[in-house]
């Protein structure tokens, strides 16, 4: 009682606050603002706010949370446009919606996948919002029972949804989950700051792959280049489908799985650090383990965009659980919204408990400006799906360019490097690989993810386990095994159980033909050489920095088995086993008219272009020379679109205050930005 007696009139004065004319008009400018940057790939909410952040000195707080709650609630929303109508993960919150949105715009139902993600997202935040509502004065408790071992196991739990995506043949599924994560392990160990796989006379490895490059490149790039090898549209026909009624209809009557689907979301979002990265998997592979015909997964399966969507939506919610309530923040975003909000007014609101007991109408405002905002950004975005769902009836030629020029610029952004688009590349070349052999590409993407944060609660839960083990056994097992730890470990051996048994059914690349013996095998060999190397480099770091070599070691080592599993079945099995799937063999990609290399030649091109000259001059050269020889229009269309195209590059970077890549006239010129 005496909780509601408080509660109360907080939410009176928060719902006096927000309804406010210039409030709301601020809520719809920072709508609009987050979904101009959540179409665009591997633009999420950190560069959004970084966008607001120095407009938020000295502003009223509640028109500052207004414009920052409108732009942080529908950037998970606007980044489905890029997911299902390109296939390029707008953001990591995206990335499972791609598996099932890219096939549906690819057969003419743009517009009814993109209105059953839109209706998923907005329910999915209600149920954040309303989630926040009940529990930001009872959270505290629940969030504080979540220690290392409980973050440990929702790790493990992320991981085990590898099962359910491993594919028609399981050993694939791990092994490209392992190279995933000791890809992950690249650069300095956090624990003790040994070297795995990198070396101080190659700086930019020592820090690590990024996220936006590894989820571009693994996805991004290898559709973009089998779409351009095609020439022709997205979409096969000039239909859109039966348009945005018919995916609200499939949200409705999926709404059970979007409900569950949800509140996994606002569950993940509550842990701090996992959120976005790894919600998506999770409720994809609940998508697919409570679906009796699991064979259109992959394919266009409504279910695989439901699920998803919902919980990245209401994984919001539960972000702002911790932020709001200990001021730690659930992710990238949320600590620069934490950054904020210290600059809002006079400075004197302050994220944590002072804020539940000082300025708790101010806390439920933000909770109610996350509902407004979803319901607002839903209606935008189903009203314009039908427009820009269009875009899949374009002729891939003229839009490919664009969408190269876009995850340059995006990856660029995530280190500030040239060799970010280096590494690009590379890890595009490795999603065409395993998207042509029928490597699970999720599976690998969920090894990198989850790379890290599995290292460090490992070794940090093993280090206070230790010491509370040398007090007595009975404390090392409860802190081991408290009841949360118990619970998730029988979810995640069930998962485990069925996703294995039910992992044949699903074709995350579609029915792949099987071919010739060799290039599967050429490229097993390759990937075995790789983890072997990684392997070997592990164990040669000392034994006193222990915590650094032993997780690379163990994970190398259990993919490096299934790898030598993978050569002993390949070497027993008859050509025609589906082993040796290669989509060169028969389908699309065997038909394209034009070549793999030759086609990936044009990035190529784009990235040595950027390292001589800088990558304006070279985006310049880029799109004139592609689209009057690849595209084959006339001179004068070639450098219209050219220009559109660099002009929309400067506009952006002028407005995110970013810089570009400089090359090597750079160094030796000095030249006035956007030449710089």
């Amino acid at each position: 009682m005496e909780t509601l007696s408080i509660a109360l009139p907080a939410l009176s004065e928060a719902i006096g606050l927000i309804s406010q004319p210039i409030v709301l008009g601020y809520l719809v400018l920072g709508v609009v603002m987050g979904l101009s940057i959540g179409v665009f790939p591997g633009l999420g909410g950190i560069a959004g706010l970084s966008l607001l952040l120095p407009f938020m000195f000295g502003m009223d707080p509640v028109l500052g949370l207004a414009l920052m709650i409108g732009m942080v609630a529908v950037v998970p929303t606007s980044d489905t446009f890029a997911s299902v109508l390109m296939g390029i993960p707008g953001s990591s919150a995206s990335q499972a919606t791609v598996l099932d949105g890219f096939p549906m715009a690819k057969k003419g139902e743009a517009a009814r996948a993109l209105s059953a993600a839109f209706a998923s997202s907005l329910f999915g935040g209600l149920v954040g919002a309303t989630f926040l509502t009940v529990f930001i004065l009872i959270a505290r408790p629940l969030v504080l029972a979540f220690g290392l071992p409980e973050m440990l196991m929702v790790t493990i739990l992320g991981l085990s949804m590898v099962a359910i995506l491993a594919g028609r043949v399981v050993w694939k599924g791990l092994a490209a989950a392992g190279l995933g994560l000791m890809v992950g392990t690249i650069g300095e160990a956090d624990a003790g700051g040994s070297l795995r796989m990198a070396t101080y006379d190659l700086p930019y490895l020592t820090d690590g792959l990024k996220l936006v490059i590894v989820g571009l490149g693994i996805f991004a790039v290898p559709e973009i280049v089998s779409l351009l090898r095609q020439d022709s549209s997205i979409s096969k026909s000039a239909t859109l489908g039966s348009g945005w009624m018919e995916g609200v209809r499939d949200w409705f009557r999926n709404i059970w799985l979007s409900m569950r689907c949800s509140i996994i979301g606002v569950m993940v979002g509550v842990i701090p650090g996992l959120g976005g990265s790894v919600v998506d998997w999770i409720s994809y592979g609940h998508a697919v383990q409570t679906t009796k015909d699991k064979s259109q997964f992959g394919k266009g399966e409504i279910r695989g965009i439901v699920g998803p969507e919902s919980s990245n939506n209401a994984k919001e919610g539960g972000g702002l659980v911790p932020t709001l309530l200990f001021g730690i923040p659930g992710s990238g975003s949320m600590a620069i919204f934490i950054g904020a909000i210290a600059l809002l007014g006079s400075g004197d609101i302050e994220v944590g408990p002072a804020m539940l007991k000082n300025n708790l109408d101010i806390t439920y405002s933000i909770v109610w400006l996350l509902a407004l905002a979803n319901v607002v950004g839903t209606v935008l975005c189903i009203a314009s799906s039908g427009m820009i769902a269009r875009l899949t009836t374009i002729r891939f030629t003229l839009v490919a360019p664009f969408l190269f020029m876009l995850i340059a610029f995006a990856a660029f952004q995530s280190g500030q490097n040239l060799a970010d688009l280096v590494a690009l590349f590379v890890i595009g070349l490795i999603g065409i690989f395993l998207r042509r052999f029928d490597w699970s590409r999720p599976a690998f993407l969920i090894g990198f993810v989850l790379s890290n944060p599995a290292e460090t609660f490992t070794n940090q839960a093993y280090q206070i386990a230790a010491s509370r083990f040398r007090k007595s056994f009975e404390e090392g097992i409860d802190y081991i095994f408290s009841p949360i730890v118990i619970v998730l470990l029988i979810v995640t051996v069930l998962s485990v159980f069925f996703g294995l048994r039910q992992a044949k059914m699903l074709q995350a690349e579609g029915d792949v033909k099987s071919g010739s013996k060799r290039a599967p095998v050429t490229f097993l060999l390759v990937v075995t050489a790789y983890l072997a190397v990684a392997v070997i480099n592990a164990s040669f770091i000392p034994n006193y920095a222990f915590t650094d070599k032993v997780f690379p070691l163990f994970v190398g080592s259990v993919a490096l088995v299934c790898c030598l599993i993978l050569v002993f079945q390949m070497m027993m099995k008859p050509e025609a086993d589906v082993i040796f799937a290669d989509k060169e063999a028969q389908g699309e990609d065997a038909d394209a008219p034009h070549g793999l290399w030759s086609t990936l030649a044009w990035f190529a091109g784009l990235l040595a272009l950027s390292a001589l000259f800088g990558f304006i001059i070279a985006l310049a050269l880029f799109l004139v020379s592609f689209f009057r020889v690849r595209a084959q229009v006339s001179w004068t269309k070639a450098v219209l679109l050219a220009a559109c195209g660099i002009g929309f590059m400067l506009v952006m970077a002028g407005a995110l205050n970013r810089d570009f890549p400089p090359g090597l006239l750079q160094s030796l010129v000095d030249l006035p930005w956007p030449l710089t």
